[in-house]
């Protein structure tokens, strides 16, 4: 049957204008036009409809019970649809700050990095850039092109469980890090965040607890080191927490989003929110939220749809800050390059990647403790005990959203939890064929749920190593910082049975360790990643000298801390705390606490040993141009190369606590020096008084080789001067 005369008139009419709209001129694609022009290009050609689709993600994955994946989700984290015909890319979020959760498109698998606390426990920013590009480059290769990363949380409680996805306790150590991981994985022209944004310091009750704290105390802590990160990285999106602070949500928060994010600090890039994080449309977009994340699965509403547009309608949003909204969302998404250079599948070099993941281990293991120099062992051992932790298959993980699955699968399946915040995941990089590689095969192993067999193993060999190990993960806190099961009885008993014994711990962060004087040697290697395995064998032998410092004051148990209870803590878990007071230590977080306690820990922050020795000279600092810098000449006076890291404190004319400034990684051979320059975080000095202000006078610099212990002192005169946002 022909086809009538006007239906072809019409085909052919829009053939012509489907013609004319792919050829239509795109100034926005210009890219020698900042990002703010090329956003505003993009608003103007926007419908409302469009606009209010970019507001809001929806999640990208089958959850039970819940809508199925959209079309085109790669299935993940977050999902926002394409606008094609504006050459506006989906944008595609996975999870998270150690590795790549997600399959995506070139199937399940991805490399692990070493626990957030490891990477600063390097004190080496290089590392921390490393670890950044490297998995920013597998979530492009696997077709993701936004990456939730950059957890900043400060330490505040050795409990929280999510400790080990954060980077530490001091505000400019944890900022220095996790911005140059931030810097890395966009560097890969990723979309990244940093999180969360703020105070989100325990997992207990998090989507309802009140975090209380006095705003000043709380720029000079927690806000700090979000501050650095944005100021090194440049995130291209903040995502505000699940908790309230001082009674109103982190994520409807105005002096948190408005008036300290974007007016204070003169953010540009966009707010989204955590999953489940939103409670309302009109107060939360006033307030400086931008996008809501995955409304349709975890909030009670999808609140930037329906709603919101009904608030529009009704006056309470301008459609102002609608346009400023999807300008701040458009804007990150030029600025990071994800429009410029398309994410697309391509191969992954597990192994490469994993030396990544490898050396960020070696660089932030912690040696604890090696009475009578026990470390490093010798290749010529004549037999060596194993035990416990699963180190025939591998090393343990964190649980949650940062929880990554190995290529090789999980080394260590079926332990409970196996569902949410599990599954427990080993990975498969077994420290007993890392020992037996050194050795020969030497070494021998006992899984320790039979301590009496693990007892004549370690009788019957030369050295002994157990392994020992806490699991945590996201939504929940340990109830106490005590080992699970029976490990404190193994290792007392192994001990007892050996003198030479070396205790391998595998944690979220500090634990309690009452048998730490019948050992010779311990060994932090908090989660230690993709190689863990490889990398223990490494420090244990000598191939490479531990070189980690604690970026976490280690205490001796709970009575030291803040906060010695945590209500409702536990995977089981009660009813939690409506609020929790942090004024109690204000900014004086970690080794600042325990020194206006006057407390002794059991390690102080900035602590590690090595296998070689130091001395120092010739310690001075310089002030000019509202510049101080620190100058010092470190030898290795040991017999074997290693890396040290000297400290700079400051204690300010007002008496406060002392506050780390600056710090350096210096790696020597036997009998090399090294004069370094240390360029001192003026953020250190000052105070915040409407801006961050140093005052004039003597301030107090201490090169330590701790928090508590020092090797130097020096005093210099320091104008009033205000630091620069």
């Amino acid at each position: 049957m022909a086809m009538p005369r006007r239906r072809l008139l019409v085909l052919a009419l829009l053939a012509a204008t489907s013609v004319h709209a792919a050829d239509k001129p795109r100034p926005w694609m210009d890219t020698s036009l900042s990002p703010d022009k090329r956003a505003d290009l993009v608003v103007a050609q926007l419908t409302q409809d469009e606009k209010f689709r970019l507001i809001r993600s929806e999640f990208g994955d089958n959850e039970k019970g819940k809508p199925q994946k959209p079309a085109g989700a790669l299935g993940s984290a977050g999902y926002t649809p394409a606008i094609e015909r504006l050459g506006i890319p989906a944008v595609q979020e996975t999870d998270a700050g150690l590795g790549v959760r997600s399959a995506g498109l070139t199937g399940k698998g991805s490399t692990a990095l070493p626990a957030g606390l490891a990477v600063a426990a390097s004190f080496d920013p290089a590392i921390a850039y490393a670890g950044g590009a490297m998995i920013g480059s597998q979530a492009r290769r696997k077709g993701f092109n936004g990456l939730l990363a950059g957890g900043v949380n400060l330490v505040r409680d050795p409990r929280n469980g999510r400790n080990f996805e954060y980077a530490g306790e001091d505000p400019i150590l944890a900022g220095t890090i996790v911005g140059n991981a931030v810097k890395g994985i966009q560097s890969q022209h990723i979309i990244s965040t940093v999180k969360h944004y703020a105070i989100n310091a325990l997992e207990t009750g998090r989507n309802t607890l009140s975090a209380d704290i006095d705003e000043t105390a709380l720029r000079e802590s927690d806000l700090l080191a979000f501050e650095l990160v944005l100021d090194i990285g440049q995130p291209a999106s903040v995502m505000c927490s699940y908790n309230r602070i001082n009674t109103v949500y982190a994520c409807e928060h105005p002096w948190l989003l408005n008036t300290v994010l974007k007016q204070d600090w003169g953010y540009k890039g966009y707010v989204m929110s955590d999953w489940g994080g939103v409670h309302s449309s009109a107060a939360a977009a006033n307030a400086g939220l931008d996008q809501e994340s995955a409304g349709n699965v975890f909030d009670d509403q999808v609140y930037f749809d329906a709603p919101l547009r009904k608030d529009l309608a009704d006056g309470k949003v301008p459609q102002a800050r609608i346009d400023d909204m999807v300008h701040r969302i458009l804007r990150s998404m030029f600025a990071s390059g994800i429009i410029d250079h398309p994410v697309k599948a391509a191969p992954i070099d597990f192994n490469a990647d994993a030396v990544v993941s490898r050396k960020a281990a070696e660089a932030g293991s912690v040696l604890l403790r090696n009475e009578n120099n026990l470390l490093p062992l010798s290749a010529s051992v004549k037999s060596v005990a194993v035990i416990g932790g699963h180190a025939d298959k591998g090393v343990i993980t964190g649980g949650g959203s940062s929880s990554v699955e190995p290529p090789e699968g999980n080394a260590v399946p079926g332990l409970e939890p196996t569902d949410w915040p599990g599954p427990v995941r080993y990975q498969p990089s077994a420290p007993l064929a890392a020992i037996n590689a050194q050795t020969g095969g030497k070494a021998k192993y006992a899984d320790g749920t039979d301590i009496a067999a693990a007892v004549k193993l370690a009788a019957d060999s030369e050295v002994a190593v157990v392994f020992v190990q806490q699991w945590t993960a996201e939504s929940f806190d340990p109830a106490t910082m005590a080992l699970g099961g029976d490990q404190d009885a193994l290792v007392a008993a192994v001990a007892k049975a050996n003198p030479k014994t070396i205790v391998i711990i595998q944690n979220n962060g500090p634990v309690k360790m009452p048998w730490l004087s019948s050992v010779d040697a311990v060994l932090d290697v908090w989660y230690a990643g993709a190689r863990g395995g490889e990398a223990i064998g490494n420090l244990l032998f000598g191939k490479v000298a531990p070189s980690g410092r604690l970026p976490v004051t280690w205490p001796k148990d709970e009575s030291q801390l803040p906060r010695p209870v945590i209500v409702g803590a536990g995977l089981a878990g009660g009813k939690p705390a409506d609020k929790v007071d942090y004024n109690i230590e204000g900014a004086d977080v970690g080794y600042r606490w325990f020194q206006k306690k006057n407390l002794t820990p059991l390690f102080p922050f900035g602590y590690g040993l090595t296998y070689s020795s130091f001395d120092y000279s010739g310690f001075k600092v310089s002030q000019a141009n509202g510049e101080v810098v620190a100058d010092v000449t470190v030898k290795n006076t040991g017999k074997l190369a290693s890396i040290d890291t000297p400290q700079v404190y400051v204690t300010a004319p007002d008496g406060a606590p002392r506050r780390l400034a600056g710090w350096a990684r210096v790696p020597l051979q036997p009998g090399q020096s090294r004069t370094v320059h240390i360029k001192l975080n003026p953020h250190a000095l000052a105070r915040y008084q409407d801006g961050w202000k140093v005052a004039a006078g003597s301030y107090t610099f201490q090169l330590g080789t701790s928090a508590t212990t020092f090797a130097g002192e020096a005093k210099a005169a320091v104008p009033a001067f205000s630091v620069k946002q």
